[in-house]
């Protein structure tokens, strides 16, 4: 099946600002209420994405919207938030999953 402009679209645009693209994944429902586009992406990039105080994301929102009403589509977005378990796994790549979650625990105890 093909993919839509506006999802094409928005996976360029988060391709070309993230540090890891090839974690980028765009997952597209449709139901009553619309198209909604659901990313999900390294939590490192969280930040680049959203911009500060949103302005990145607003942006690409206000595209995909623009581009999605063109081709009469009600199309909203969704940044996947990422579980404390993929924050740790980020920013401690070397330590095993048992580690990780060992330290999950301590962290919840404190």
């Amino acid at each position: 099946m093909e993919k839509p402009v506006y999802q094409e679209v928005l996976e360029k645009i988060i391709v070309s600002l993230v540090n890891n693209p090839n974690e980028v994944k765009v997952q597209r429902t449709i139901d009553e209420m619309g198209v909604l586009l659901r990313v999900k992406l390294h939590p490192q990039d969280m930040g680049l994405v959203v911009g500060r105080k949103g302005e990145n994301i607003r942006s690409i929102k206000n595209i995909i919207k623009a581009i999605g009403s063109k081709h009469h589509a009600r199309v909203n977005i969704k940044i996947e938030e990422p579980t404390p378990l993929d924050r740790a796994v980020a920013s401690k790549k070397n330590l095993k999953s048992e580690e990780i979650i060992r330290e999950l625990k301590e962290e919840q105890k404190e």
